[in-house]
């Protein structure tokens, strides 16, 4: 029997095994942004599990573009090498490794969420966030610091040597994160960007920053490799970034030689009435699939196989992201491939364990 979910997916030189992609999760994990061993064994684990792309966590292009003092982090060599062991093990399964890389803007400086991610304190080893606009994510962060034309021209460069670390690393595919209320997703949306000169106010200004990052990376990214981009497809508020908004911005990131949108949603601001359910972001990812013509992945309560299955089947989107789902089953796709009727094959030391 065949199953899309286990067929292949080329994009530019790079072929994925399956349309099994691990979502990027955050870890809260480092110490001065180095992965360790956690990584190796949390993202290894789901390479061994079967899935077709392995994506590291949101990964901070600066220190000051951290979520947390705990997050990942890419702006050092010594970074880039601390993920060659990480990304050769991926490969040795078969998976390919990729890795988001990011910038808080205004939602950094916070702890971790096991100790409730609020943001740090005096004493705290805090620091000022910035952001399009000097507005606060909620009342009980602070006010970040309105970027000035240097702090974007450092923050682009910022982007490009990331991408260039990242591929030193060992990583096949790059993912920019611009949405969840992050800093591209700050500049996009009208919630967060009140700016007043070229970068604010209509939708083309808005978007100019944001394409500014893509353009400056996909000329640094090989060409033979894809470069991926998460958006929000709507803030889910009135008056704020929505579908129509994201489909033009996707079909402008398609021109600069982005392959991949990865359709999420929401996370600009902390009320937002989000109605959540199985698969409730796929419509996102058909709707910008299908109006730009570009792949896209599906990401968001994709818990079963044959929900995922569907996804796919109806055109909805390319391939699918599962992140808790995998933190509750690193072995999902044998599951999957078991329940969907197909053989897949299974390494080596795990044979003796596979149903007959």
């Amino acid at each position: 029997m065949t199953a899309k979910l286990f067929s292949t997916l080329k994009l530019r030189e790079i072929v994925f095994k399956n349309r099994i992609f691990v979502s990027p999760m955050c870890q809260y994990s480092c110490e001065n942004g180095m992965p360790n061993d956690w990584h190796l064994v949390h993202l290894g684990t789901r390479a061994v599990g079967g899935a077709g792309l392995v994506i590291a966590e949101a990964t901070a292009v600066s220190p000051e573009g951290r979520i947390s003092s705990s997050d990942c982090g890419i702006w050092s060599d010594e970074h880039s090498e601390a993920f060659k062991p990480i990304t050769t093990f991926i490969e040795a399964q078969g998976a390919i490794a990729g890795i988001q890389i990011g910038h808080a803007g205004r939602k950094a400086s916070t702890d971790v969420p096991w100790r409730g991610g609020l943001p740090l304190q005096d004493g705290q080893n805090g620091w000022q966030p910035i952001a399009p606009s000097p507005v606060a994510f909620d009342d009980a962060n602070s006010i970040p610091r309105e970027m000035t034309q240097e702090d974007m021209d450092r923050v682009v460069d910022a982007f490009k040597k990331a991408a260039k670390r990242s591929f030193s690393a060992g990583f096949k595919v790059l993912e920019l994160h611009m949405a969840h209320g992050y800093l591209m997703h700050q500049f996009l949306s009208p919630i967060s960007n009140f700016r007043k000169d070229r970068w604010g106010g209509a939708l083309e200004n808005r978007m100019s920053f944001p394409l500014r990052i893509a353009a400056a990376v996909r000329k640094v990214w090989p060409d033979e490799l894809p470069l991926f981009v998460r958006i929000s497809c709507t803030d889910w508020v009135e008056n704020g970034w929505d579908l129509p908004q994201a489909i033009e911005f996707s079909g402008r990131l398609k021109q600069l030689g982005v392959d991949f949108i990865d359709c999420s949603s929401g996370g600009t601001v902390p009320d937002a009435r989000i109605p959540v359910g199985p698969g409730f972001q796929a419509v996102f990812s058909a709707a910008v699939r299908k109006a730009v013509g570009i792949k896209t992945g599906a990401v968001g309560l994709i818990t079963a196989p044959a929900q995922a299955e569907q996804v796919l089947v109806t055109e909805q989107a390319d391939a699918v992201l599962l992140g808790r789902e995998f933190l509750r089953s690193p072995y999902w796709p044998m599951t999957a491939a078991a329940n969907l009727g197909v053989d897949l094959e299974w390494p080596n030391q795990y044979r003796l364990a596979k149903p007959s």
